[in-house]
């Protein structure tokens, strides 16, 4: 769906959206092009995350309150990326797991009797 003016800005609007420009434009969050086309994965998932923090934490606001907290997660999700990786972040599994047949530096200090 492609945001324009006219665009209502209602839930159902909303979740009709799917991209992390489309959601940005809806809100009308200004945004670097390059870096949300390196980081969109990275700041949808967060996104999503904080929409459920926000649907969990507000059951009963209105549509325009909840439509507020929406922006206000996106925004955050948003700049959470300009501060940080996404490896330091670790939202995918990717970044959670440890390969396996793999040895790090400190685990073999510490069966060595290192620091």
């Amino acid at each position: 769906m492609t945001v324009t003016d006219t665009t209502p800005r209602t839930l159902t609007a909303f979740q009709n959206l799917t991209d992390a420009e489309d959601y940005l434009q809806f809100f009308d969050i200004e945004y670097d092009r390059d870096f949300v086309n390196i980081n969109r994965l990275h700041i949808l998932k967060q996104f999503s995350l904080l929409i459920k923090e926000v649907d969990k934490a507000f059951p009963n606001v209105s549509e325009a309150e909840k439509l507020e907290k929406y922006s206000l997660a996106l925004e955050e999700a948003y700049q959470v990326f300009l501060t940080s990786s996404p490896l330091e972040t670790k939202l995918f599994k990717v970044f959670q797991s440890k390969p396996k047949n793999f040895v790090s530096l400190d685990e073999l200090e510490k069966k060595a009797g290192g620091k």
